[in-house]
């Protein structure tokens, strides 16, 4: 079995899923997850967990994520994007210098109200659901955050930008309310994410790349380990009168580290076997002056 993490280049067509399934075929797998739903009209980056590393799949979708997107505007639908119905169409009478200023300010954190077409639940059914349904109902604004806004291209209608945002934000729905604002609506025509954490589009590969791969039996080539994702993050080495320990998911001392360091309050610290592999995620607490386990990976390969 393969434990770590495939960065995937979705392409147009296929939803998170199909991605996932079609993996599982590829790679006769079926502990397989991803971390992060796309849009089926969208491409680009998508990390896939499997094996061990699908314990990673919630602290992934956690990242910050990058996308290019194209902003239609004079446009809007129901969807939020192209693949919509149509609602209103307007002339679009706003300067390059009003769409870089409104743009702009949505830099920071800002309050958004999920779009019906998408897989948040209301009352246990997802929203598309009622949407194809010809239901619209409530939803509660999230507190989302832009970290970076560029636009990269003015060619109206059509608005070319980069963002760079926290989980959960519908870049859509940005689009929708840039549209608003600027006061003649807008669509998002096109959406590519090129980087989610740590996994950019340059390294992501297609699912007919790793079908070639596990041809040529190199799959392994491309499968990141799963401390990879944590390569920021410090590590410790557990003396081997303690891998016991280490290997039951217990707490460890400092003193029993081969570093015999203790870290700041809940600072996360990768813990390594004295044959070098990496068996899970360690916090420190104070109070009890021990690391107690975060997150486990005790699978090996």
């Amino acid at each position: 079995m393969y434990n770590g993490i495939i960065n995937i280049h979705k392409e147009a067509g296929f939803t998170s899923h199909d991605v996932v399934a079609k993996m599982r075929g590829i790679l006769k797998q079926k502990k397989i997850g991803h971390t992060g739903t796309l849009d089926p009209q969208a491409t680009g980056v998508l990390p896939v967990c499997l094996g061990s590393g699908t314990r990673l799949c919630d602290m992934l979708t956690d990242r910050s994520k990058e996308y290019v997107a194209e902003l239609l505007l004079g446009v809007t639908t129901d969807t939020q994007d192209t693949t919509g119905q149509v609602l209103t169409r307007q002339t679009v009478s706003c300067g390059e210098e009003q769409i870089r200023r409104v743009a702009a300010g949505f830099v920071g954190a800002y309050d958004q109200i999920p779009p019906m077409y998408s897989a948040l639940k209301v009352d246990g059914k997802k929203l598309y659901e009622l949407a194809r349904a010809g239901k619209e109902v409530e939803r509660k604004a999230r507190r989302v955050e832009i970290h970076e806004l560029e636009i990269l291209d003015i060619r109206l209608p059509v608005v070319k930008m980069r963002v760079v945002c926290s989980k959960g934000t519908y870049i859509r729905t940005l689009c929708a309310d840039i549209g608003e604002k600027l006061g003649c609506g807008g669509t998002m025509q096109s959406l590519v994410r090129t980087r989610a954490g740590v996994f950019g589009l340059e390294d992501a590969i297609t699912l007919a790349q790793l079908e070639q791969l596990r041809d040529e039996g190199r799959v392994e080539d491309v499968l990141l380990a799963v401390d990879a994702v944590f390569a920021e993050t410090p590590a410790l080495h557990v003396q081997e009168a303690f891998v016991r320990l280490l290997d039951n998911g217990n707490a460890i001392r400092p003193e029993q580290t081969v570093e015999q360091t203790g870290y700041a309050e809940g600072e996360p610290v990768r813990f390594y076997r004295t044959d070098g592999s990496f068996a899970g995620i360690y916090a420190y607490c104070a109070q009890k002056q021990r690391y107690q386990p975060v997150k486990m990976f005790l699978e090996r390969g």
